[in-house]
């Protein structure tokens, strides 16, 4: 068989390499439409492939999401010239807190007296926690009672400020005493709570890409003094920090949602 091949190969060199192209790889061969027919049969005619570079394609892109990503530690005592990391994570830290905490005051399945004490009430001397102008008392477990005698021009903001709680209350007043009745705990109450909830876990969202967007600016105007590399590293400890933090949000939102809905 080797000499026949051999011969074959002798008596029909053109013939031959259209053969070796043909049991090529695929990949080092392209084939290439050439019109006309003979005896009814489609004509190709076989080029050695060029060499091509394969870039990701949208849904490649989209299959890779999820995946766990290259993570970046750096010093910040090693970057403190160019910028404060550790104040950009103390911020981060702090709309977090500030979710928790609010969490824990204003979003409960049962208000108490406690629930008023920060309202926070605009006044003409500024602002001011709503325990600090009034006498909060609970008369009975379905209504607290604030006492505004002390202040008692400070009432009507006292009102407004407890209606734009967001702790779903409709205060009533009667002269400088205002009567805070409590939502009964009915499915659509707790399902209230939990839009609340969703509502101030993204306004979080919306503060912590205020401190990821001013921490990126400041590092663009170091860009001329710092190396493109040093900076991109940088870029993504700050993105990095974001997204961890995002993530504990959502970790809080989950728990509380639970929580809420029983």
């Amino acid at each position: 068989m080797a000499l026949g091949l051999r011969c074959f190969r002798l008596a029909h060199p053109a013939f031959h390499n259209s053969f070796a192209a043909l049991i090529r790889p695929v990949s080092e061969v392209t084939l290439k439409t050439v019109s006309g027919r003979q005896n009814n049969q489609r004509q190709y005619v076989a080029y050695q492939a060029l060499p091509v570079r394969h870039f990701a394609t949208k849904k490649a892109k989209a299959k890779g999401k999820g995946q766990p990503q290259t993570r970046v530690n750096i010093n910040a005592a090693l970057v403190e010239d160019i910028i404060n990391l550790e104040e950009v994570d103390e911020e981060m830290r702090s709309v977090m807190e500030t979710l928790k905490d609010n969490f824990n005051k204003t979003l409960n399945i049962r208000t108490s007296p406690g629930s008023l004490d920060h309202i926070t009430v605009v006044t003409a001397d500024g602002k001011l926690a709503l325990n600090q102008i009034g006498q909060i008392s609970m008369k009975s477990p379905q209504l607290i009672l604030v006492n505004m005698a002390s202040f008692p021009e400070c009432t009507a903001a006292a009102i407004k400020a407890i209606r734009e709680s967001g702790m779903n209350l409709n205060p009533e007043v009667e002269g400088t005493l205002i009567r805070v009745p409590l939502p009964i705990v009915t499915r659509e109450h707790r399902e209230m709570l939990v839009k609340l909830a969703k509502q101030n876990t993204n306004k979080a969202k919306d503060s912590l890409r205020k401190v990821r967007t001013h921490a990126m600016n400041k590092l663009k105007k170091s860009k001329d003094k710092t190396s493109e590399d040093t900076i991109r590293l940088i870029e993504k400890q700050i993105s990095q920090m974001a997204d961890n933090t995002v993530a504990e949000l959502d970790r809080h939102l989950a728990v509380k949602t639970k929580e809420l809905l029983g």
